[in-house]
């Protein structure tokens, strides 16, 4: 299976998808573990692919988005953004607004707290 197919295949499977440095858990570099902790913090399910653990996939996300950095975020197959978008948004309340209009759930009340912490 080639690269693109992967990750065709992984963001069809899943409802969120952050391809990003590390693991949701470890992750390996600011921009990626500020996502994952937003992601973590509002209680969002979300799969995670580490794209340094494969060349083909780090380079291959690249271009299947036409972005050029990473994470990169993904909800119900839509590419969202990368970690300045996806900051924007949360403290907007577009993600909020994004993921009730996908059926995703989140944790409302911990979203607000994240606003109110940087407001």
């Amino acid at each position: 299976m080639s690269a693109q197919d992967q990750i065709r295949e992984t963001i069809e499977k899943n409802d969120v998808v952050l391809f990003m440095k590390g693991t949701k858990m470890m992750p390996q570099c600011g921009f990626s573990s500020r996502v994952a902790g937003v992601l973590n913090y509002m209680g969002v399910n979300f799969a995670d692919v580490n794209v340094l653990a494969d060349a083909e996939i780090r380079q291959g996300i690249k271009d299947y988005s036409d972005w050029p950095t990473i994470p990169q975020l993904y909800v119900k197959g839509e590419f969202v953004g990368g970690c300045d978008i996806v900051t924007e948004m949360t403290l907007s309340g577009e993600l909020d607004t994004l993921f009730e209009t996908k059926g995703v759930t989140f944790d409302k009340d911990a979203a607000n707290k994240i606003r109110e912490a940087n407001g």
